[in-house]
This record gives structure tokens, sequence and C-alpha cells, in this order.
């Protein structure tokens, strides 16, 4: 709880700001008489080691009391054990030391002050024998209690217990304050921070929806130069129309209007004209055989008298050319 001193300076300037001199004294008056050391368990721990060396056994009990009524008392049941464990081992320590330095004066004024006490409680049985006990440190009872390491044990002990409970214990909202300053300030920067985040990603989105929007026009571009082939694969993709779709053609009708009646009736009598012309011919060829003619043979015999008087012409013209 290092932020009690803050909050203690805090406090001054408001009551000297609200002129409270009275107050302001009896403030100073308790902070100096303060036993709570700002709640520090080492200055605390400091405290109780200085009474012990000093062998003053009022001071000791008195920090002792003021710590059971205003922090022990307040602990759970289960924590009653520990404490009065505590308590014991600080008197016994107390005990040592005045033994060790050899101040039996204090150890008998102790058990003057605390027998009324002590004598109810059987961790104590043995211990009303220390005072008589010659070379106590070599006694198995006692020997424990005058090493190094138990008194540095002891020690350690009740510091870790004392940061254990200040840790534990609950505060009021005025020692509160620093901390939730410093909570509402790391809120405001967490906000701050955010805010400036959301502003960096709202810009990146509209920097990419522009070059989407310079992408797409580029391939609008493109498309149209491609046309061929676009065209192609779009006729290939054509959806089919229905008969209602279809726009009629505007066709100009012939110079001439010809009846087709009539050219189908031309062309039946050119055929059945060049038909009988074929059965007359085949007629004629039939009857031909039949008489025993033919009408090729006159045309051979023609072609070979012809061909007589031709080679009997050119004899007599030889022998004549020859004879002269």
């Amino acid at each position: 709880m290092a932020q009690v001193a803050f909050l203690d300076n805090l406090l001054r300037e408001y009551l000297i700001f609200r002129g409270f001199s009275s107050t302001l004294k009896a403030l100073d008056l308790e902070q100096r008489t303060e036993k709570d050391q700002h709640f520090r368990a080492e200055r605390i721990v400091e405290q109780f080691s200085n009474a012990i060396q000093s062998y003053d056994l009022q001071a000791l009990r008195s920090l002792w009391l003021h710590l059971d009524h205003n922090l022990f008392s307040k602990l759970e049941h289960t924590y009653a054990v520990a404490v009065k464990k505590l308590e014991n081992s600080l008197l016994k320590y107390y005990l040592v030391t005045a033994y060790s330095n050899n101040r039996a004066d204090k150890v008998s004024e102790f058990f003057n002050k605390m027998a009324g006490e002590l004598q109810q409680q059987s961790e104590w049985k043995d211990w009303f024998y220390f005072p008589f006990c010659r070379n106590a440190e070599e006694s198995p009872t006692f020997a424990l209690f005058f090493s190094k390491q138990w008194q540095d044990t002891l020690l350690l002990s009740l510091r870790n217990f004392l940061t254990t409970v200040y840790q534990c214990l609950p505060q009021p909202t005025f020692v509160r304050a620093e901390q939730e300053a410093a909570l509402m300030q790391r809120l405001s920067d967490d906000n701050t921070g955010l805010r400036t985040r959301l502003l960096q990603m709202q810009q990146e989105l509209h920097q990419l929806t522009q070059q989407q929007q310079q992408v797409g026009t580029a391939a609008t571009g493109g498309g149209s130069l491609g046309g061929d082939g676009a065209s192609r694969r779009r006729s290939v993709y054509r959806p089919q129309q229905s008969l209602s779709d279809i726009l009629p053609f505007d066709i100009s009708p012939p110079g001439h209007i010809v009846d087709d009646f009539c050219i189908i009736a031309s062309e039946a009598n050119s055929v059945s004209q060049a038909s009988d012309a074929q059965a007359r011919g085949l007629k004629l060829l039939i009857r031909n055989i039949g008489s025993g003619s033919s009408p090729v043979l006159p045309r051979k015999d023609q072609a070979a008298s012809s061909l007589g008087d031709k080679s009997t012409k050119r004899r007599s013209g030889s022998v004549g050319r020859s004879w002269i």
C-alpha cells in the first residue's frame, strides 16, 4: 500500500486549502506516533526487532495489541492459530535475547508481568523454569530458540504474514483514488488507440474500394478491345429466343409477278414433249430392226463407195503422170 503516503500528502494539502489548522495539527501528531508505518510490513517488523533489542516489553506489547485490535481481529477464524503462534514466538524471542545479554532483571520482569496471562497456556508450562535454568542455550527444551536460523525464520514469517494481510485488507474508496485515476487514464489511452486504429482501417478500406473500381474500369475497357473473341464467346452462350422475339425482315417484292403454277405447267409440257420424241425414236428403231434393214448399214456402204471412187481416180492419175 505504497499509495498511502501519497494520499496523506493530498489530505494535508486539502486541509491547508480548507483552513482546518486544528485538524492539521492533530494529523501531524498522529502521524508521528503512527504504529502502522503506512502499512509497510518491513517497517513494522523493524519496530518489533527494535523493541526486543532494547528490552522494551511495553513497546512490544503495545504494538502487538494495536495490530491485533485493528488488523488481526478482522481476519477469519482460521488465521487465529497462526496469529497466536506468532505472538508467543515474539515473546520467546524477547526472553532469549534478554537471557543471552545477561539481563536477568528483564527476564524476571517479563514473568512478573505476563505470568497471569501465560500460565493458562500449556505451551508456556516449561518456560517458567527458564529463569532458573543454567546454560539454557544447551538445554534440549530451549536450545532451538537460541539458534540464528530460528530467529531469522521468525522475523521473515512475520513479515510475509503482514504483507499478505495488508494485500487482502479491504481498502476505503479514498485509498483507491489513485488506482481509480490510473485506471481511468489507462482506459482513456486505450480508447484513443482504438479510435486511431479505426480511422486507419477506414482509410485502408476507402483506398481498397478505389483500387477495385479502377480495376473494374480497366477490365471493361479491355473487354471492348477484344471484340471478336468476346463476341464469339458471347454468341456461344447466347440464350434461346422465342418466335415472338424474332422480328420479320423487310423484303422488297420482285419486279414482275409470275404465277408459280404457270412455271410448273411449262416445265411439265417441255418434259412431256421430250418423252414423246424419245418414244417415237424408239419405235422407229424397233421397226427398222424388224424389217431387216439397218439405218447404220447404208451409211457404211455410201462411205465405202466414196472411198473406192477416190482410190480409182488416184490410180488413174498416177499412171498418167508416170506415163507422161
